[in-house]
């Protein structure tokens, strides 16, 4: 008896830790939507909120952003995202801090002028008073 109640605590405690897991993985990914929400957008005040003060953006082709330059560059039009398409997406939490990766394809319009976009991506996401903010983005031509 006394081992039956052991095994079935002991599962319970499993099955509540993956729960917390997976719900920490689904705030990431609801994180990941907003910024590709605001970045379509190009919406200066939601941007502003999901990113980390000590953000470092970089991109595919070697330039890196601080959080101003980033947001600037989007609301400004000079980086445009016209739709943004993310597929094969994982994520993983490891206290406050989670590691997402995924593939972005994307219609471009930077500058006014038309482009596609095909990137490998790393998001680092870190917890901060209760919210997920971009903290670092790597992005990679494939």
């Amino acid at each position: 008896m006394k081992k039956t109640l052991y095994l079935l605590t002991l599962c319970l405690t499993f099955a509540l830790s993956s729960n917390a897991q997976s719900k920490a993985e689904t705030e990431v990914a609801a994180a990941v939507d907003k910024l590709k929400t605001a970045m379509v957008d190009g919406n200066q005040q939601a941007l502003e909120a999901i990113t980390a003060n000590e953000l470092s953006y970089g991109h595919s082709s070697g330039n890196i952003e601080d959080k101003a330059a980033f947001v600037s560059s989007l609301t400004s039009g000079k980086s445009d995202f016209v739709t943004m398409d993310l597929t094969e997406q994982t994520v993983k939490v490891a206290g406050k801090t989670a590691i997402v990766r995924h593939k972005l394809s994307a219609e471009t319009n930077d500058s006014g002028k038309p482009g596609t976009v095909k990137l490998g991506v790393m998001l680092v996401w870190q917890k901060q008073q209760g919210q997920w903010k971009l903290l670092a983005r790597q992005a990679y031509k494939i």
